[in-house]
Order: structure tokens, then C-alpha cells, then sequence
């Protein structure tokens, strides 16, 4: 039985920049399945926020095929895609996700209670991020870090099945990302989350089951003794 939370063959996005087509991916495969964490390198440029804005609908690709959840994206509307975003796809970008009214308490019961949950765990994932004082400050009152961590703990807080992150631990100085990513493997792993990480951070790519360098359009297994 396929349990692929991913599937992607053969992917294609581009660009139009005034007559100019900019091709960003072509090509592309994909599996991922839950419990497995795979990191995505490449170079700035090579399309790596494109291909997270794919896998959770807010481009669609011009053409290959896609298929999430074992639902093929030419059948997922724009309500069947925002339903996923909501309940089972957390995605966490640079800026973090906050809603900047709302404090950093509010922001996790908001995101738990979009994806239909009662209650959460909000406050132990606070206390386990080493953030349980700014509970009640709103983001902008925050540092970078600890925006980040407010955005994990929201991104787990809605108990999604599959997590699409950005440099989760670009906004975190060196001792708290040690702190921190163990926390985040834990999570992936008690709760059989799928992850994709897009990141330039060589120990957290390494603490993944898979490498995936993302150059010319697609993606491949990534050889440390080439890229070296």
C-alpha cells in the first residue's frame, strides 16, 4: 500500500517577465511519505519557494503531475486546497505567519481552532520552545527567534500531517537552534508528520532521512563530494 503523502512527476513552473518565459522548474519528481523528513538545498534563485508554493496549492504547476494526499491536484479546487492549508498542511515561511493583532497565545488558539480543534497544546509547546513568557505579547514585540519559535508552535498546534518549512532555524542564533531542532525531529517523528525543509543549514539538513539539491529545475540526491 502507497502511503506517500507527496507524490510529484515530472513537475513544470515558469515565469513570464515581460515577452521573456523564465522556466524555474522542469522536470521535477517527488515522493514523501509521513514520518520522513527531507531536506531541499540549492542555490538562491533555484526555485525552492516555488516548489513549497506548489505543494500546497498556491501555485499550480503548468505542467506534470502532482498528487497530495493521493488527491491529484487537477481535481482539487481552490476551497479543497485552502481546506488542506487549514487541517492538514502547516507551511512556515521566513516571515513567520503571525497575525501581528493577535498576541502570540491567541495566534496558536486561532491557527488550532481553523483547523477544527477544541483544545491544543499550545502552552506545553510554548514551555518546550523555551517561549512561555511572551505568550501574551503580540509578534511585534517579539525578536526573530522567538517569531519563529511562536510559528512552529502554531504549525504544530493545528496537528497537521504534513509540515513545509522555510529555514525553520534561520532567525535562531546557534544555542537555541541546538535546543530547538532536536524539538522539531521529535514532533516529525511521535506524530508521523511528512516534512519538507528548505534550508542553507548543513547540520539540520543532515539530521533528515533524504538530501535533495535542487539546481537547474530539479530535484536530485545530493552528493556532499561533488557540491564540496
Amino acid at each position: 500500500m502507497n502511503n506517500a503523502l507527496i507524490q510529484a512527476q515530472n513537475l513544470s513552473r515558469s515565469y513570464r517577465n515581460g515577452r521573456e518565459q523564465i522556466s524555474v522548474l522542469h522536470g521535477l519528481s517527488l515522493e514523501l511519505r509521513g514520518g520522513e523528513a527531507v531536506a531541499v538545498i540549492g542555490p538562491s534563485g533555484s526555485g525552492k519557494s516555488t516548489l513549497l508554493n506548489l505543494l500546497n496549492g498556491l501555485l499550480l504547476p503548468d505542467s506534470g503531475q502532482l498528487q497530495v494526499f493521493g488527491r491529484a491536484h487537477s481535481d482539487l479546487t481552490e476551497n479543497d486546497w485552502a481546506e488542506l492549508r487549514r487541517t492538514r498542511i502547516a507551511t512556515l515561511f521566513q516571515d513567520g505567519n503571525l497575525i501581528p493583532t493577535l498576541t502570540v497565545s491567541r495566534n496558536i488558539a486561532f491557527r488550532a481552532g481553523l483547523a477544527g480543534l477544541q483544545a491544543h497544546d499550545g502552552e506545553a509547546l510554548l514551555a518546550q520552545l523555551d517561549i512561555a513568557d511572551v505568550a501574551h505579547r503580540y509578534p511585534d514585540q517579539l525578536s526573530g527567534g522567538q517569531r519563529q519559535r511562536a510559528a512552529l508552535a502554531c504549525a504544530f498546534a493545528m496537528r497537521p500531517e504534513l509540515i513545509l518549512t522555510d529555514e525553520p532555524t534561520g532567525s535562531l542564533d546557534y544555542a537555541t537552534a541546538q535546543r530547538v531542532v532536536p524539538l522539531f525531529f521529535d514532533a516529525i517523528r511521535e506524530r508521523a508528520l511528512g516534512a519538507l525543509i528548505v534550508t542553507h543549514n548543513p547540520e539540520l539538513a543532515q539530521r533528515c532521512d533524504r538530501i535533495l539539491e535542487l539546481r537547474e529545475g530539479a530535484l536530485r540526491p545530493w552528493d556532499s563530494a561533488v557540491s564540496s
